[in-house]
């Protein structure tokens, strides 16, 4: 069984409101060992994951890892919606690099409706300034490595930009945490409540249907990145 098993059997019961024992009752196991399962301490047999899908309405291959997508959905290029195209409403270049634009814009999209109920100036901008400075990152990494392209495009010298932009993204995280935890920062002031951005993957999925596939490949995408470099 997956390691990703465990985990999404207790986000499913988490997020469907019902507890432990209540689960294993409507599942007909005990509770003892429907905690075992959400622990990751035994594994349980192809019945019940089955059962389990049956119950969260969900596919198998969701439960075991093997999509990121709540029905079990595969990605391809061309299956990902466009939210910005060219003017023959066609991306040009290979399929890699599209393939990632789309997820990732398709991502945002998502992040700034979410900032869009509840648009806190400092907050918002905060947010933008990190994303910014990412892109700005490692754009001029790709931009550095022509030979023969004017350094005289950015202003930041070439030694201190990466420390320097480093903490830059740094404090905005930081303003970021700090004002939706109810703290005021230097960026803004604390956001008075955060219920605008409470979620399930069943909501992100019913309100967006267009873009949470996309949304949910990246996250699957970038925890694979983070566990392999433990």
């Amino acid at each position: 069984m997956t390691t990703d098993f465990n985990r999404i059997i207790t986000l499913l019961r988490k997020e469907k409101g019902v507890t432990q024992k209540q689960a294993a009752e409507e599942l007909c196991v005990s509770q003892a060992l429907l905690s075992h399962y959400e622990k990751g301490i035994r594994e349980c047999g192809l019945d019940f994951v089955v059962r389990v899908a049956d119950y969260y309405a969900v596919s198998c291959d969701y439960l075991l890892g093997r999509s990121a997508d709540r029905n079990g959905l595969t990605l391809s290029v061309e299956e990902i919606p466009n939210p910005e195209t060219s003017k023959d409403g066609i991306f040009r270049g290979s399929v890699l690099p599209t393939f990632n634009k789309k997820l990732i814009s398709n991502s945002l999209n998502i992040l700034y409706d979410k900032l869009n109920s509840c648009p806190d100036k400092g907050l918002v901008s905060e947010i933008s300034a990190y994303l910014m400075l990412a892109v700005y990152k490692m754009f001029r990494l790709v931009y550095q490595s022509g030979p023969k392209n004017a350094s005289s495009l950015f202003s930041v010298k070439k030694n201190v930009y990466p420390g320097y932009s480093d903490a830059a993204m740094h404090i905005a995280e930081s303003n970021v945490k700090a004002i939706l935890s109810g703290e005021d920062s230097s960026a803004g002031s604390a956001v008075k409540s955060t219920s605008a951005f409470s979620m399930t993957t069943e909501s992100i999925s019913s309100d967006y249907p267009l873009y949470a596939t996309s949304l949910f490949n990246l996250i699957k995408t970038s925890e694979e990145r983070i566990e392999n470099k433990k």
